[in-house]
């Protein structure tokens, strides 16, 4: 892992402003990706020295207000800004590094009164811990692994599984970098990262962007083996009670091809779980 984490950043993310998006002349050959280091001291209102030392890891404690500017002149959405200012020790960090496992009663029993609607609770290493029945079938009762980023980069299903699977892969990625960036000392969180950057490498090869970014409203398309395709909108809430667990709810369009896949993998589910219990 680099000893350099806000200059890696940095570096990163101007590699993703072209001169054209940030009202700049693009002229002459140009060796490197998006905007060169002078143009972002510039946009930035700093000398390029000291930008410069930022990136390079001489200079560790910018202030606020250099790294606003740096946030603008990058054009950093509001996840992108909270992880600079986290990565210069200028956000708050949670008062305690380590994520409870426990899920509030409350919360599962809300949960349980969503038949139609997969709906789980996991943590910053993106453990499941929490699930309802519905969930737990959509995504085959965890056989895999109850770790989030396990069933996506290393279960030989989950391919076909995601319909879109760079994309599902790329996001989860950011999230993971996102709650790393948040408590960079959890214990588990240490483990789930050194463990795909040992043996992953195109986990490894998406953690070298730099994206980091929460869950958001989005679609997810899923290819069930039992039956067959959902597109799903997924929100997205973390959890009050417990900083660092998110609850993630899925739903499908109503009336749609979806909803009624959804409906019947709600019927199958009642079923197993009566199987189960007979």
């Amino acid at each position: 892992m680099s000893s350099r984490p806000l200059g890696d950043y940095l570096r990163s993310r101007r590699a993703l402003v072209s001169p054209a998006s940030a009202g700049l002349p693009s002229t002459g050959l140009r060796r490197v990706e998006g905007l060169r280091r002078e143009e972002v001291s510039m946009l930035a209102g700093m000398s390029v020295d000291y930008y410069v030392r930022l990136e390079q890891g001489r200079e560790r404690n910018p202030s606020a207000q250099v790294l606003d500017a740096l946030a603008v002149a990058l054009r950093l959405d509001d996840d992108g800004r909270l992880h600079l200012f986290r990565l210069a020790g200028l956000a708050p960090r949670p008062r305690s590094a380590t994520v409870t496992d426990r899920v509030d009663p409350g919360l599962l029993q809300l949960m349980d009164a969503w038949p139609d609607n997969p709906a789980l609770v996991y943590n910053r290493a993106y453990d499941v811990l929490a699930s309802n029945r519905i969930a737990d079938a959509l995504f085959g009762e965890y056989t895999f692994s109850r770790n989030l980023m396990l069933l996506v980069f290393l279960d030989p299903q989950a391919r076909s599984f995601y319909a879109d699977w760079p994309t599902v892969a790329a996001n989860s990625v950011a999230g993971f970098r996102l709650g790393h960036g948040e408590a960079p000392d959890d214990p588990r969180i240490r483990a789930v990262l050194n463990e795909f950057l040992a043996g992953s490498e195109e986990f490894t090869r998406i953690w070298q962007r730099q994206d980091a970014r929460g869950k958001s409203l989005e679609t997810k398309r899923f290819h069930h083996p039992s039956v067959g395709e959902l597109t799903l909108r997924m929100q997205a809430f973390d959890v009050r009670s417990a900083p660092g667990q998110e609850l993630v709810v899925y739903h499908a369009e109503p009336a749609s091809p979806s909803a009624e896949a959804l409906k019947l993998l709600g019927t199958l589910a009642a079923t197993t779980a009566q199987e189960r219990t007979t």
